[in-house]
């Protein structure tokens, strides 16, 4: 017996030490492979091109540990991505404008993942690249509605022969729970202040189809975000806006590439080998040779300096759904964009903070912690909010406090409400299942928040009026920080979201424009002539990054690919899975 511990024992450390060799000997190559695709920067030559292709889920800023790592099965391997954030997009635009190596964009879009307020930044940036001389060229295999709008500012517009041109108006899309809940036996306790009848998160457990005011609220706001569309696409074109709603409401432009054409949305159909010889042209570079094309994430590391001085305007970043503790670049948790804006406030080379709010909000508590952090640092130097496509419910509640807001024309904000849920499972438990629970408590409410039984009529009562209090508290906050009359920001809240237009006619922002234009409203306040831009929350180190960050990149990348436009329902059923405790919260999806 002593002969087989030992043989067993020697055999165990013998696989665990050729374990242990071979973890280190991986570890060692994947960190010499991430040092070697690190240190590779692009030269950018003369009569060079900066190449666009926004077909990705596009962050507000870029991810600078992506290392382009890519898994199948269980190889990986580093591939050239291209997935630059808003920040260098928008500085990449203007850095190209002044730079005498970049000839032109050449702009390659079939599908955008973002939503329009971004685009809009991103084409308002292009008008003014315009205004250097350069080229702007488009091409497409085919152009969704979204990639489209934004190639309209280009001074040519190519498809493919057998292309399709998407044009057909906007939709806004919900599914409804309610006949799934009641075969699985499922109730889901809502609790809500009665004249929220605008917060249209919960009716999905209810309801089998939208309420009149969620429909009236969500025609207001695509009609809105459409007109707005129309009309700049109708200025670049020169397209009556009739002419573009008749063309969307017959599907025309999807199957016809001639009206395309005869209707000046495109300058004509080539194929890509036309496209690379034009841009030859354009750029001024001999047929025998290749053109010079420099993507997004190579040339932020490469472009002119935009900002120089020795202090800083802050950008801080609040991306995704709000939630309690620990958040990262797709979540904005309490305690890291506290800490950020704590660290901002702190810095003394930090002279004003511009706040990028991009949230269709969460948790209240968590909204309340962090706009307690914005109202300390708004007392000590200028705070100014930039809302990027969402700043609603709690993204309105965090950017409250700060001493100025810029949105977008088609931003959604307000939804200024909020609501409760508590899952009631007993019948799901018993008569599905089989199961049967019974309990032993020490207090008449030990048993508050089990979900294998209902409410009890007290325990509703306390959380009706808590969701209450919660509702008074933040039309209350409203009221004071935007100095407007408490019955007036009840009679626009309620839940109701707005575009950016009409929130700034309802004084829930102050001025429209992008991150441009708050980080120049910032300086202005900070009195700087020059500064530099600091951004917050620090981004994790490259191994966290690797460990955690490129696998969840890859996996919502490839969850995205394969469920296509279905994607949407399952992020909608992602944000509902994180709502603990009472939330405000806006989930609106919009189908372009």
């Amino acid at each position: 017996m002593k002969s087989f511990f030992k043989t067993f024992l020697a055999s165990f450390l013998g696989s665990a030490l050729l374990l242990l060799v071979i973890i280190i000997f991986l570890i060692t190559s994947l960190v010499s492979s991430i040092m070697s695709s690190a240190d590779t920067t692009v030269e950018v030559k003369p009569q060079t091109v900066l190449y666009m292709n926004l077909d990705y889920e596009i962050p507000d800023r870029t991810n600078t540990n992506d290392l382009g790592l890519t898994f199948s099965g269980l190889d990986f391997s580093f591939t050239d991505v291209d997935m630059a954030g808003m920040n260098d997009i928008i500085n990449n635009i203007k850095a190209a404008a002044i730079d005498p190596n970049i000839r032109g964009i050449f702009l390659e879009l079939s599908s955008i993942g973002t939503s329009t307020a971004n685009i809009e930044e991103i084409r308002n940036q292009l008008i003014e690249f315009k205004k250097s001389g350069k080229f702007i060229l488009s091409y497409a295999e085919a152009y969704s509605q979204s990639a489209y709008y934004l190639a309209s500012v280009s001074d040519k517009i190519y498809m493919l022969p057998d292309g399709m041109l998407d044009i057909h108006g906007m939709a806004s899309q919900s599914m409804f729970y309610k006949h799934l809940l009641e075969k699985l036996d499922i109730e889901m306790q809502i609790i809500r202040p009665d004249n929220n009848k605008f917060k249209s998160a919960v009716e999905p457990y209810f309801l089998d189809k939208m309420s009149e005011a969620n429909r009236e609220q969500n025609s207001v706001l695509l009609n809105s975000i459409w007109s707005k569309i129309c009309d700049d696409i109708s200025s670049a074109r020169n397209i009556k806006v009739e002419t573009i709603n008749e063309l969307a409401d017959d599907m025309t432009l999807m199957f016809d590439t001639q009206a395309a054409i005869d209707n000046n949305f495109i300058d004509g159909l080539r194929y890509r080998d036309e496209i690379i010889a034009e841009l030859k042209q354009l750029a001024e570079v001999a047929d025998s040779k290749k053109v010079n094309i420099v993507k997004n994430t190579q040339y932020a590391k490469v472009r002119p300096e935009l900002y120089e001085g020795k202090d800083n305007i802050a950008i801080v970043y609040a991306s995704g759904q709000i939630i309690d503790g620990e958040g990262d670049e797709s979540t904005i948790g309490s305690i890291t964009l506290s800490e950020a804006l704590r660290q901002a406030r702190e810095d003394k080379k930090v002279k004003a903070i511009v706040m990028r709010v991009n949230s269709p909000g969460g948790s209240a508590v968590a909204s309340e912690v962090i706009r307690r952090e914005v109202e300390l640092a708004a007392k000590e130097k200028p705070l100014i909010v930039s809302m990027g496509n969402y700043a609603a419910s709690g993204g309105y509640w965090i950017s409250s406090s700060s001493d100025y807001i810029f949105a977008d024309p088609t931003t959604l904000t307000g939804s200024i409400g909020v609501f409760g849920t508590v899952p009631n499972l007993k019948g799901f438990f018993n008569d599905k299942l089989g199961l049967t629970f019974d309990e032993v408590k020490t207090n008449e409410n030990s048993d508050f928040g089990s979900i294998a039984k209902p409410l009890t009529p007290y325990q509703m009562k306390m959380m009706q009026k808590h969701v209450t209090d919660t509702y008074d508290d933040f039309i209350t906050l409203v009221s004071t920080e935007r100095e407007l009359r408490k019955t007036f920001v009840d009679s626009i809240a309620q839940g109701r979201v707005w575009s950016g237009d009409d929130a700034i006619e309802l004084g829930l922002v102050d001025e429209l424009g992008g991150i441009e234009e708050a980080v120049a409203y910032a300086a202005k306040k900070a009195d700087l002539e020059s500064y530099s831009i600091k951004e917050y929350p620090k981004q994790e180190d490259i191994l966290e990054s690797l460990l955690k960050t490129e696998t969840q990149e890859y996996y919502t990348k490839s969850v995205k690919e394969s469920f296509g436009n279905t994607y949407q329902y399952l992020k909608a059923i992602e944000m509902i899975n994180r709502i603990e405790g009472t939330q405000a919260l806006m989930p609106i999806t919009i189908v372009e």
